[in-house]
């Protein structure tokens, strides 16, 4: 075989392994892609669209009703709802520190949100009474109104590749306990694998987002320390 023959095979192997190794664009993990989403009352990727529905027919056999909250949310819409918190803490008078804070005690700064991905959803029971604000830890409390949809999520998620992000294991930091909300697995691991590997501090600092003069250094590595990466193990 010639050596030139070899040199270029070579080449093209090792460019093709390169690129299935990244199989997510930035632009796809800070919400600012282009994808295909599937879903009537969500976006999700095909896959993890397909498992939800399996898994929503699932419970439904066994009296649950998945309603879907939220799933996939671009850059845009996340720094919408950032920038609305911002504003109404800081009118209420609270410093930005302090404002911002409060804001990632539930909300991801735009760019960092896992709800950009289409792997991720917030779910509750749509057949129970759905009180004013639905998602609030203490619903999902036995004996609350999603109690049941919490069991049966306990029991049966994994099974379909879904697993709880935020969990209420004692010393995690991060984002506080959230019973509703759900990644795909087998996709979304995958995304932080390569999320990980991005300068986050590089990417926020070239974004307009208010309150970002306050992204010191020590803060971005906490941020990406305890919101981004202490999750639930098995998502790892």
């Amino acid at each position: 075989m010639p050596k030139s023959f070899i040199i270029l095979f070579l080449l093209f192997a090792i460019n093709g392994y390169s690129q299935g190794a990244s199989e997510y664009s930035k632009a796809d993990l800070i919400g600012k892609g282009n994808p295909i989403f599937h879903g009537d009352d969500h976006k999700l990727q095909k896959e993890a669209h397909e498992a939800f529905e399996k898994m929503r027919n699932a419970a439904l056999k066994d009296g649950i009703k998945i309603r879907v909250v939220s799933s996939y949310r671009g850059f845009e819409h996340q720094k919408g709802i950032w920038t609305r918190k911002y504003n109404r803490f800081t009118k209420q008078g609270m410093s930005p520190q302090t404002a911002i804070s409060k804001i990632i005690e539930y909300s991801t700064i735009p760019g960092t949100s896992r709800h950009h991905w289409g792997t991720d959803i917030d779910i509750v029971d749509g057949g129970m009474p759905q009180p004013k604000s639905v998602l609030e830890p203490s619903h999902f409390s036995e004996g609350k109104v999603f109690y049941n949809f919490k069991k049966w999520m306990d029991a049966n998620a994994n099974n379909f590749g879904f697993y709880l992000v935020y969990t209420s294991v004692d010393g995690r930091k991060g984002f506080k306990y959230e019973p509703w909300h759900f990644s795909y697995k087998p996709i979304s691991q995958k995304m932080l694998m390569q999320y990980k590997a991005m300068d986050i501090k590089e990417m926020l600092q070239k974004e307009k987002i208010v309150g970002g003069d306050y992204f010191t250094d020590e803060f971005i590595k906490a941020y990406r320390n305890e919101n981004i990466l202490d999750i639930n193990p098995k998502l790892k």
